[in-house]
């Protein structure tokens, strides 16, 4: 596997992927209208534009993961890590969270995921994340937020 940066003519396969990564989010949310599920490819052609993603490679091309991010000020927003779920567990995640990081060489990371996304969670804890907010959306939705500042 490698970790590089994506080109524009990878977001439609990196959108297919995130259709599929999202599916048991969804499931545990008990929606599936989720703004990753609906999101179009205008719309990730959009953050491309304005942040960093990368994509993980296995050894046949395929992309199996994907991680994307933004920067505002001393703050480098992390959104839709994403990796094929028949192979998530083996550190690709990881992987990409290390990789958006030194890539963006901000002094703080921001980023957010479901209170019932427990297995989420546990690894941007084990990356270092610290939980500071939590935000009801509604009756069935809260969210997590979580930070982590960078070594001087």
């Amino acid at each position: 596997m490698t970790i590089e940066r994506a080109e524009r003519a990878d977001l439609k396969r990196i959108l297919e992927l995130q259709y599929l990564a999202y599916q048991s989010e969804a499931k545990l949310l008990d929606n599936f209208e989720i703004p990753p599920l609906k999101q179009t490819l205008a719309e990730a052609e959009q953050e491309y534009l304005k942040g960093h993603f990368l994509k993980a490679v296995d050894e046949n091309g395929n992309i199996i993961g994907s991680v994307r991010a933004c920067t505002e000020g001393e703050t480098t927003y992390i959104g839709k890590l994403i990796v094929r779920p028949e192979i998530q567990g083996r550190g690709i995640g990881t992987s990409l969270m290390s990789e958006i990081e030194k890539e963006c060489c901000a002094t703080r990371f921001e980023i957010f995921t479901s209170t019932k996304s427990v297995r989420t969670i546990s690894l941007y804890e084990h990356l270092g994340y610290v939980k500071f907010k939590e935000q009801e959306i509604s009756d069935k939705l809260s969210l997590v937020f979580l930070e982590k500042f960078a070594l001087a």
